[in-house]
């Protein structure tokens, strides 16, 4: 066992208390100022230097002899869903459980990953450790990991802190959202004239809904695309010029999102505009050591619909992480004082004696 009994009860301990902390700090997308400033300070009152960028807080630096690996959870949270019971951001635990908002997604895997690394660092390792916690994260935003990635050097593992209940999401799927637009000529409804923009949209919705993507990923199954909304039409007596829709596409790792746009447009007559590229799917190869090392710890190897900043980094990378994905977003969110403990453990057994 890497770490003793003792020092596991320290570091769980400390990581309730930081958490419940954390849960007090509001920090919805775009406002984790607070909460970075309660993160930043509290490195600095460990001996640990602390970078901050923003709302992003890091802290380690480079080493050129050793392979860096990433540790990043997200500050930012949802905000709360009026079916709550409880105040979002007064921490109760009860029955062995923390109540708060973002106590699951993802404040458990923040402090967890944060416990592991002032463990870690303490040792000798073959692997240079970096801690990022970051900002916008439930919104994909251009203040979080991507403000932050100049400054980490060249990452050879990231491991990106999410509820997976500390199995290994080695894949995800990716995002893209495409606007279509349905070009017609307008006339007057009763006289059989001009060309109904509608009717050419659901010619091409159709031909989307029956669309079938060849590759299918062996942890994420098929591409799918979705059409999520439609609009059309000024007033009842004319032929609508004019329809635009919405498609929602969900990729695998075995399409780019480039790749989709072009291969939906040769399907279709509508013009597709894709709102961006940049939310691709992500993989890891399973022969990758720190795959192989979860397998042996007993640890499931799966895939994962739902989205995180994996999307956005430029190099290998791997979800796990304590809680349950399902209680994300949720009404009286929770995790458990074990899964807390449980995730530390994980994640310093998982990075103790690995070799990339």
């Amino acid at each position: 066992m890497p770490i003793d009994e003792s020092e596991l009860n320290n570091l769980a301990e400390e990581a309730l208390k930081l958490l419940t902390t954390i849960i007090g700090i509001p920090a919805y997308s775009k406002e984790e100022d607070r909460r970075a400033d309660f993160l930043e300070q509290y490195l600095q009152s460990r001996s640990y230097h602390a970078l901050r960028i923003g709302n992003n807080v890091l802290s380690g630096k480079p080493d050129p002899t050793r392979p860096i690996i990433l540790l990043n959870s997200h500050l930012d949270t949802v905000k709360p869903a009026s079916t709550w019971t409880k105040q979002p951001h007064t921490p109760i635990i009860s029955d062995g459980k923390l109540y708060g908002l973002g106590s699951n997604d993802a404040g458990a895997s923040l402090v967890s990953l944060l416990m592991a690394y002032l463990h870690l660092t303490k040792q000798d390792t073959p692997y240079q450790l970096i801690y990022a916690a970051t900002a916008e994260e439930e919104i994909s935003g251009q203040n979080g990991i991507i403000k932050v990635i100049d400054h980490l050097g060249p990452v050879h593992l990231a491991i990106v802190g999410e509820p997976t209940g500390m199995n290994l999401a080695v894949a995800e799927k990716g995002l893209m959202v495409i606007d279509a637009t349905s070009e017609g000529v307008s006339g007057h409804a009763a006289r059989n004239e001009g060309k109904n923009a509608i009717y050419q949209a659901l010619d091409d919705i159709n031909t989307i809904r029956n669309f079938r993507f060849e590759k299918i990923s062996e942890h994420l199954g098929s591409t799918k695309a979705t059409v999520t909304m439609i609009q059309s039409g000024s007033q009842h007596n004319v032929i609508p010029d004019t329809c635009t829709f919405v498609i929602d596409i969900r990729s695998n790792e075995l399409y780019d999102n480039q790749e989709i746009h072009q291969l939906l447009q040769s399907q279709v007559q509508s013009n597709l505009t894709a709102r961006s590229y940049r939310l691709k799917s992500s993989h890891i190869s399973m022969q990758h050591p720190i795959v192989q090392k979860g397998l042996s710890m007993g640890l499931t190897a799966y895939g994962s619909p739902t989205l995180s900043d994996q999307a956005l980094m430029p190099y290998t990378s791997i979800k796990i992480g304590p809680g349950q994905s399902s209680r994300s977003h949720t009404a009286d969110e929770y995790i458990t004082i074990e899964e807390l403990r449980h995730g530390i453990q994980t994640y310093i057994t998982l990075l103790t004696g690995l070799h990339l």
